[in-house]
């Protein structure tokens, strides 16, 4: 079921006394290809979703925040001037958004805010970065006398993950979110912030989530850890190399040189992220050319890789992606930080009822629980609703 103003409407006016007040929203995310790329410096190639965050907000003339969770049915009130901020989860990546606002100079202040979300949690389609970016896009829209500009907005989602939440966290997410456009993919330069919008029609294929219900957990989990070993590659290639300043410079000649240098889980870490850099760009050819039988193989390459080197798969994605391979799917891939979540696939039209029978019958003899499969439809960005 479809999320809808009035959805969230109606339990802020129950929540707040039957004022209401602006209304904004911001998308989830799909990724087709470049995962763990992002942190990496490297390319993506991201897409808004119809599913995401919608809240609404009316200011409350005070310093405080009053926040309702209406999919948890939780309620936190905090100070805009308490350094601390509150401890549920859900109200720091708010919390953390209204404190980069302010140190933007946006002179934020008091609100109500009831809030509702109907992408699915721990699936790997970056729920908390469409939080996010509804509130730093809703703050600059309400408060911002000299507008931030919609990168800045992405950075401010990614710094409230880095500082607020313990998820160093690359761009990609909150970008996508943010600069969304029904009906394009986007690939993103990592570094320096280029993009370009791809049109996303393809003609005899549809994208398809298998959401396995393996919930994942990025903060403070594999995912910092993988970055740090990233990191320490790029460190020793440079003092051979003095012009790779991360992964995304680097070469696998160069990998190999320095393979004495490093453990072998860097070596195999930072063999994934130099073959995903280049898999990112074999699909913008592909897509040029209306290859997909080439960005279906570069899906398949990719998981492979998610799942043997940089080991953040698990044996549920693993199996959806093996259904997905035996019946003749054209590409799919772990989606995601990994750990859990979806598997994205590219299915030819005219298996897509088969794919979707099948997979759900085959994970529910193995697992004993039915995934959820959904049809991807590209959308808008972070944008006022009313």
């Amino acid at each position: 079921m479809k999320l809808t103003i009035e959805d969230v409407r109606s339990r802020f006016i129950k929540h707040f006394d039957g004022e209401t007040g602006s209304v904004y929203a911001s998308p989830g995310r799909i990724n087709l290809i470049g995962e763990h790329t992002d942190y990496n410096n490297g390319f993506v190639f991201p897409g808004a979703v119809e599913q995401g965050m919608i809240a609404e907000i009316k200011p409350n003339g005070t310093r405080n925040v009053r926040a309702y969770s209406i999919d948890l049915k939780d309620y936190v009130e905090f100070s805009l001037d308490d350094e601390a901020g509150p401890k549920a989860t859900w109200a720091r990546y708010i919390f953390g958004v209204c404190r980069e606002m302010m140190a933007l100079g946006v002179p934020v202040e008091g609100f109500n805010t009831a809030f509702a979300g109907d992408v699915p949690l721990g699936a790997g389609m970056s729920s908390s970065a469409a939080l996010e970016s509804t509130y730093a896009f809703a703050l600059n829209d309400l408060w911002g006398e000299n507008k931030i500009e919609k990168m800045e907005l992405a950075r401010v989602g990614q710094r409230t993950e880095h500082k607020y939440v313990g998820c160093n966290c690359g761009i990609m997410d909150q970008f996508a979110s943010v600069f969304g456009r029904k009906g394009s993919l986007m690939r993103l330069d990592c570094r320096s912030g280029e993009y370009a919008y791809f049109p996303w029609n393809p003609k005899g294929y549809q994208l398809i989530l298998v959401n396995s219900c393996v919930k994942h957990e990025l903060a403070g989990s594999p995912y910092n850890e993988r970055r740090l070993q990233c990191e320490h590659v790029a460190e020793v290639i440079k003092q051979k190399h003095p012009e790779v300043e991360s992964l995304r410079d680097a070469t696998m000649e160069m990998l190999d040189e320095v393979q004495g240098s490093i453990t072998g889980n860097e070596y195999k870490r930072a063999r994934y992220v130099i073959g995903e850099v280049e898999r990112v760009l074999a699909v913008c050819d592909a897509l040029e050319h209306d290859d997909y039988e080439m960005v279906g193989k570069m899906m398949y390459e990719t998981h492979y890789g998610l799942s043997k080197e940089y080991e953040v798969s698990c044996e549920e994605l693993d199996f959806l992606n093996d259904v997905a391979k035996e019946m003749g799917v054209t590409g799919s891939r772990i989606m995601g930080g990994g750990f859990g979540g979806c598997t994205i696939n590219l299915v030819a039209d005219e298996l897509v009822d088969a794919f979707k029978r099948e997979v759900k019958e085959k994970f529910q003899a193995k697992y004993g629980k039915e995934p959820i499969v959904i049809d991807v439809v590209i959308g808008d960005g972070s944008r006022k609703l009313c």
